[in-house]
């Protein structure tokens, strides 16, 4: 038998060849693939809680499915999960929107995508606190923006400052990204840096701010405004949430955003022509969510505090390793550029990369690398994870880095 003649590959788009895969994901695939092949491999790399979806969560789904809630939704989400939404942005964050002002995504991610493409002309800037989550750069890029990177170090908590604000806005100015508890950092903006930032917005015309604000119940602190809620913000600011996080629902795939109805509509538009409306049964499961009384994730956010300082004890006990106390989330980002032109073996140490391949390599932990987050020199830790597990991850980190010389 003649084997199938092979052709040569074609060329992809250079849209698509300008894109860096997610470093998130790219290492998670890498882990999964190591552990498939038998390696004891224990993962950092994830933000995913490792809990399971609560179960009145789950019998609204199951309910929704037996009530055939299985046809084409509306592209925005069912109105009655909308009202939903709507009336858990008063409750949790004093913002009032409307049914029309909200769009149900698959996922919080799809949400900052619609609203990017919404909102972003080519050569348009969009100015990004460094470090910021792997797909705000991306997903700038892609819609032809310019990614202007506002940077601070783990001496300050990764925290921009209004002044820094202020100095990265020129006229080309169109969006400000921020996420608030911080992923990749768990930094979260008080109050009064937020009244701050929305000071130097207010005195600029035509700048809006996505505030993603996907980890507020995950929040050591018991701060958190949502700064859609300062006065004149409302008009600026598209608040971005899901229940990915808090509810242990990643896989159910559903985010939310509230803006002003001219945005929304634009998102609506986007979205029509992409995805159209998300999961009927995830919609359903998502309205349970979003009606229950936070105070019901509560035990899962002390255990997480737990885990923090559990893995904040021992990081800051290994040598070279720069390490601050994050605030929410549930993630660590040290700074690791003292290890930098260190080496052991075959493996040298140039990068922030590099020190995640080591890792992996010759300990089997999988961590992620601060590049792709805009923070060269550091890397990523989840705690989204065991006791066990944080206490085996972090002795073997602390083993490899003390082998390089």
């Amino acid at each position: 038998m003649q084997d199938t003649p092979k052709t040569a590959p074609g060329k992809v788009s250079k849209l698509v060849s300008s894109l860096n895969e997610s470093a998130t994901l790219a290492m998670a695939r890498m882990a999964r693939e190591k552990a498939a092949a038998g390696y004891d491999v224990v993962s950092l790399s994830l933000g995913e809680p490792d809990f399971d979806t609560p179960d009145f969560i789950k019998d609204a789904a199951i309910d929704a499915l037996r009530k055939n809630i299985t046809h084409y939704p509306p592209v925005n989400g069912f109105l009655d999960v909308r009202e939903a939404i709507a009336e858990k942005f008063g409750r949790d964050n004093g913002l009032t929107y409307n049914p029309a002002e909200i769009i149900v995504s698959t996922g919080a991610k799809q949400c900052i995508a619609n609203a990017i493409f919404a909102m972003v002309d080519p050569g348009d800037e969009v100015i990004l606190p460094a470090p910021y989550w792997v797909s705000y750069a991306e997903l700038v890029r892609l819609a032809g923006g310019v990614v202007v990177s506002v940077n601070a170090g783990v001496e300050r908590d990764f925290k921009m400052t209004a002044q820094e604000l202020e100095a990265a806005i020129t006229p080309k100015t169109k969006l400000i990204i921020y996420s608030s508890p911080s992923n990749p950092t768990g930094s979260v903006y008080s109050d009064a840096e937020l009244e701050s930032f929305a000071s130097v917005i207010l005195k600029h015309e035509g700048i809006y701010v996505i505030s993603d604000e996907i980890y507020e119940h995950i929040n050591f602190t018991g701060a958190g405004k949502s700064i859609g809620t300062i006065d004149g913000m409302w008009d600026r600011t598209i608040t971005v949430n899901g229940v990915s996080k808090a509810f242990a629902m990643t896989g159910w795939r559903i985010g939310y955003l509230g803006a002003p109805r001219w945005i929304a509509d634009a998102c609506l538009k986007m979205q029509g022509q992409i995805t159209s409306g998300a999961n009927t049964i995830a919609q359903m499961a998502t309205k349970a969510a979003v009606m229950a009384d936070p105070q019901a994730i509560q035990p899962m956010v002390e255990v997480f505090r737990q885990r923090r300082d559990l893995m904040h004890g021992m990081l800051k006990e290994i040598p070279g390793m720069k390490v601050n106390l994050p605030e929410g989330a549930f993630y660590f980002f040290p700074e690791i550029s003292s290890y930098f032109g260190l080496s052991h073996g075959n493996h040298k140490i140039n990068s922030a990369s590099d020190l995640a391949l080591y890792l992996l390599d010759t300990e089997n932990v999988a961590v992620v690398s601060g590049e792709a987050f805009g923070g060269e020199e550091c890397i990523r830790l989840s705690y989204a994870t065991s006791n066990e597990k944080i206490v085996e991850a972090v002795n073997r980190i602390a083993r490899a880095l003390s082998r390089l010389s």
